[in-house]
């Protein structure tokens, strides 16, 4: 007499096999990020080279210009501030600008590249509690 040792099963397998598909799916995974890659400029690297055209029946407005040099001085809008007066003089000159016609409280920062990383954030600090959340770091 014998004996089986397992179920006996002629039916038809019901299983998919995915690990095929899942290489195919990962080759193509591999290709999309290569091909994207070589199509995504890096990083900020921007030609900054041309002027911005003004529409026409649109003035220019002038900005809160700041400038950080390397050693750390710091102006607003040419005049010279220290960092104890900084956080006055920011709020001074945003309520200046939004009461002016022609003025814009969007505030141009200027850092020279060996310019202090803790300037950079006082003045960036000083635009917020000032209550102007509208800056942006200019290229030169």
């Amino acid at each position: 007499m014998g004996t089986q040792s397992g179920a006996r099963n002629d039916g038809p397998m019901a299983e998919i096999n995915i690990t095929p598909f899942t290489d195919v799916l990962l080759v193509l995974l591999i290709i999309f990020m290569i091909l994207a890659s070589l199509n995504t400029p890096p990083g900020f690297q921007k030609d900054m080279t041309h002027q911005c055209v003004v529409c026409s029946g649109h003035h220019p407005t002038k900005n809160i210009e700041v400038s950080i040099t390397a050693s750390g001085a710091t102006t607003i809008d040419g005049e010279r501030v220290t960092s104890s007066t900084l956080y006055d003089r920011m709020s001074e000159t945003v309520r200046f600008h939004s009461s002016r016609t022609g003025y814009s409280t969007h505030i141009a920062v200027v850092a020279d590249r060996a310019a202090p990383y803790g300037s950079l954030i006082t003045v960036l600090d000083a635009a917020r509690e000032a209550g102007d959340d509208d800056v942006g770091l200019v290229n030169e």
